[in-house]
């Protein structure tokens, strides 16, 4: 499994010129809207429900 999750566009303008921020681990940088953003990964499956 990769350490790192690779996304395949920015959730901001949609673009794919992405590159690995220094800032922050797991953090991406956008080259074209210039924003940086992390991603995190919350679970696989179905969530409960509590009745």
């Amino acid at each position: 499994m990769s350490e790192r999750a690779v996304p395949f566009y920015c959730p901001y303008c949609g673009e794919e010129d992405l590159r690995p921020a220094e800032a922050s681990h797991g953090a991406w940088y956008c080259a074209a809207c210039l924003r940086t953003f992390s991603l995190k990964m919350i679970g696989i499956g179905v969530p409960e429900v509590s009745s």
